[in-house]
């Protein structure tokens, strides 16, 4: 029986932290033995918000490497880079003629990216939604992990499906989010200002690129407050935090040791964040060792690249074949 088709994609923007490794790669790692899974880097998203490619190539190579290093097997996984599948493209085309400017326009990251900038509202920026859906349909997925701020684009993803299969003949099963059924583990900035971020606050984000003496530095950083004054008092965000980090990374007993001392009200931050820190050095330093020897060998990382060029095109085709025949596009 074939298995079910997940797909998936990151962008080549700023450096693959710790909150992407437990929000998204732990589970792809976890897909990949049971799903018929396509994990892609998504580079003409990032054009939307990042023009400049001058670092684009480094940016690309760098996050491959991580995601590798970080238990992605192109054996089992096809991995792919966006615009090596030219397919994914003509396919966006295709879906922006069921697009709608309205509906284009009321998508909230739509909105939230035109006030981020303002300079750069550009026509690739309003139809994002309409290029995600392509690199969803294109490999007719079912199951696409994403975050909640991401849930909309599945959404419009699926009335795309609808709309094509309904206006022509049904060509797209209808894709929808998935996580196993879990909350996504949400990792909050070291300073207590929201999620972990690619490209903001560097110093309150860990990045898997970190060296060890950096990490140790970040994590002595991280916002605490005078502790406990009663017993039962609830953590606040950034404390919980800290422990969910833990809980992660640290033995069973260490962390049990200083939610013993939070509840007694004698807890120490800073003993908390030393353990923390030595704990998050030995937890980032095999990936990064890893990520840096898959960067420097250029052969294997091209054979990556190629393999999952082939392996995504021939999917991608075998859709693209279905939607022009049902499209009436074959003249000869």
């Amino acid at each position: 029986m074939p298995k079910e088709i997940v797909l998936s994609g990151i962008r080549p923007t700023g450096f693959l932290h710790f909150g992407n490794y437990f929000g998204a790669v732990k589970n792809w790692v976890r897909m990949q033995d049971e799903y018929d899974c396509y994990f892609c880097v998504v580079d003409w998203h990032g054009l939307t918000t990042h023009p400049d490619t001058k670092e684009l190539r480094e940016n690309v190579h760098r996050l491959l490497s991580e995601l590798l290093a970080s238990g992605l097997d192109p054996e089992k996984s096809v991995i792919y880079v966006q615009s090596s599948i030219p397919e994914i493209a003509e396919l966006y085309l295709y879906l922006n003629m069921l697009a709608y400017k309205g509906e284009l326009e009321k998508t909230p990251t739509f909105k939230d990216k035109v006030r981020q900038h303002p300079n750069n509202v550009n026509a690739g920026l309003l139809t994002y939604p309409v290029l995600m859906a392509s690199d969803i349909l294109v490999h007719r997925a079912v199951k696409v992990p994403v975050g909640k701020d991401q849930e909309q684009h599945v959404e419009i993803a699926r009335d795309f499906a609808e709309r094509f299969n309904r206006r022509y003949r049904d060509v797209f099963p209808l894709p929808y989010g998935f996580n196993y059924g879990e909350a996504l583990t949400k990792i909050l900035s070291l300073d207590g200002s929201g999620k972990m971020s690619k490209s903001a606050n560097e110093m309150a984000t860990i990045y898997l690129n970190d060296d060890d003496d950096l990490i140790r530095k970040k994590i002595m950083k991280a916002k605490t407050d005078s502790g406990p004054t009663e017993k039962g008092m609830p953590k606040p965000d950034y404390i919980e935090n800290l422990f969910l980090l833990m809980q992660i990374v640290s033995k069973y007993e260490d962390v049990a040791r200083f939610e013993t001392d939070y509840e007694n009200c004698s807890i120490r931050y800073g003993d908390m964040k030393k353990q923390l820190a030595e704990d998050m050095v030995t937890f980032i330093k095999p990936i990064r060792e890893k990520a840096v020897s898959i960067k420097n060998d250029k052969t294997y990382l091209t054979k990556v690249i190629k393999m999952g060029e082939e392996k995504a095109r021939a999917n991608a085709a075998k859709t693209l074949k279905l939607v022009k025949e049902a499209m009436n596009l074959n003249y000869v």
